[in-house]
């Protein structure tokens, strides 16, 4: 039976604190999530995320609980000034946080297909991982960009991204205080490069900032919330779930082993997409210093992080691989919705009367 709530409607937002929402809610669960980040007031969201989460079809693409759940680690990375700093740890947040989350990832351990596992050691790990992102599946998001994308469709793309790469990098760093050793130091060495190697003009989220700015787009994080669907919320809320949570170490670093193994090619194919379409290098640059960045991180991150790491801790070798499944299947999800809407003459975005 679905909880019997306390109370039949969460409290209103008033016009100021509805002004200061980063993003518009998208159903009772989010709408009283954003509430309560906002303006402090205790509402019944653990108990509407319950019943929601019983209902929902399917949550990896339920907007109201994907959209919550972004809200809700946007609290703990301090992603937006209207959300309140002491609400962080909020009891009946973090309570409707693990609701959600704990759903989520139940269906993406029973969608996401696992290969066999390999033996624990650096060497067969990194090429189990290897042979996982090599695998070719199918349609392609960049030879699309590259060959045949339209301006429209590019600025879709670039707006699909912000929702993780104006922030890039951090939903990963949450694993490196729990490390040690070996792939502490190979994750390090990975998001050193990734905040720009000391020189904040190369942090690769400021590279990406000035990419959108470049196409006329906002670079302000959180400007295309409401204009993402839930998938593309699901992407993001995959990693921060992994880098988050403590027993989700090896989910976290196999998942940022498969997105190093596969993003050095699709960079490329992504530049000479947008060159074709007439961007300049302002626009560019970003995905050209991607192409040679990853092409050594997929080394560091195969071997010296994930490799080592089974190593290590062979007991974490499972949740490893599951992440880096995790991250081929549901960023092959975004892909898959873009390209999809996009064959049938439509957008990817989210419809006006949806938001």
């Amino acid at each position: 039976m679905p909880p019997t709530l306390s109370s039949p409607h969460p409290p209103l937002l008033d016009d100021e604190d509805a002004a200061a929402l980063p993003f518009r809610p998208r159903g009772a669960v989010s709408a009283a999530v954003l509430a309560h980040l906002v303006n402090g007031t205790a509402t019944a969201h653990t108990a509407l995320a319950e019943r929601a989460v019983l209902a929902s079809v399917d949550i990896e693409r339920d907007d109201d609980l994907q959209l919550a759940l972004f809200a809700l680690y946007a609290s703990a990375y301090g992603a937006f000034p209207a959300f309140r700093a002491d609400l962080e740890w909020d009891p009946s947040l973090i309570a409707t946080r693990r609701v959600i989350e704990t759903a989520f990832e139940r269906s993406l351990r029973n969608s996401v297909t696992v290969p066999e596992l390999p033996s624990p050691t650096a060497d067969a790990v990194a090429r189990a991982l290897f042979d996982l992102t090599g695998v070719d599946g199918g349609p392609s998001l960049s030879r699309h960009l590259a060959r045949k994308a339209t301006l429209d469709q590019a600025h879709e793309f670039l707006v699909q991204r912000t929702v993780y790469t104006l922030r890039e990098a951090d939903p990963h760093s949450w694993a490196i205080p729990r490390l040690t050793g070996r792939p502490k130091a190979a994750l390090v060495e990975i998001q050193s490069d990734e905040y720009g190697g000391g020189r904040p003009d190369r942090v690769h989220a400021t590279l990406f900032a000035r990419a959108v700015r470049g196409a006329g787009l906002s670079d302000a994080y959180g400007a295309y919330i409401d204009d993402v669907p839930a998938v593309t919320l699901a992407s993001h809320n995959t990693m921060s779930m992994f880098g988050l949570n403590r027993r989700l170490l090896g989910a976290i670093v196999g998942h940022l082993a498969a997105f190093e193994m596969t993003s050095s090619i699709p960079n490329r194919m992504y530049a000479e997409g947008l060159r074709r379409l007439g961007f300049g290098d302002d626009v560019c640059e970003y995905f050209d210093e991607h192409v040679e960045a990853d092409a050594v991180h997929e080394q560091i991150a195969g071997r010296d992080l994930a490799g080592a790491l089974a190593e290590d801790r062979p007991e974490l070798l499972a949740d490893i691989v599951f992440g880096a499944a995790a991250c081929l299947e549901v960023d092959d999800r975004v892909g898959r919705h873009m390209l999809d809407a996009w064959s049938r003459g439509e957008s990817s975005l989210r419809a006006e009367d949806a938001r």
